[in-house]
């Protein structure tokens, strides 16, 4: 990642709303409606370089739940957002649904004059099944 553009400084970031989400095949290995539809019960993480700052509250049996979030850390150096949504599974591990990388380097590119960026971000799971995530 040489040359690529790092951020240092304070980041804010509010996790509005998620549509689109859909179970994974491995979410419903354990479900009674593996053909039919089935709600998950999401939460999303953030992670900056892979270390988590934030997890929204779950959200219980929908599909387009929305959070209205936020998040904050002091960043140094940083290269990357990860957001990365779960299902909250009763038993065990909680089952990955989907996820999407941001780079500073392109945030920054397409940041206003007020150095903020809003807007939504597409993700896709291991199934390559699109959701999209409003963020801040």
């Amino acid at each position: 990642m040489s040359g690529a553009m790092k951020f240092s400084g304070y980041l804010k970031v509010r996790i509005g709303e998620a549509v689109g989400l859909q179970p994974t095949r491995w979410s419903l290995r354990h479900s009674l409606f593996r053909k039919g539809y089935q709600l998950l019960d999401p939460y999303v993480t953030v992670s900056v370089d892979q270390v988590r700052v934030g997890q929204t509250s779950t959200k219980q049996k929908t599909n387009k739940p929305t959070y209205n979030e936020e998040f904050s850390a002091t960043v140094t150096d940083g290269h990357q957002i990860e957001l990365s949504v779960f299902h909250d599974t009763p038993i065990g591990y909680d089952d990955f649904v989907a996820n999407c990388t941001l780079h500073f380097q392109e945030l920054l590119r397409s940041a206003a004059p007020s150095d903020t960026f809003e807007g939504w971000v597409s993700s896709c799971s291991p199934e390559e099944k699109p959701g999209e995530l409003l963020w801040e």
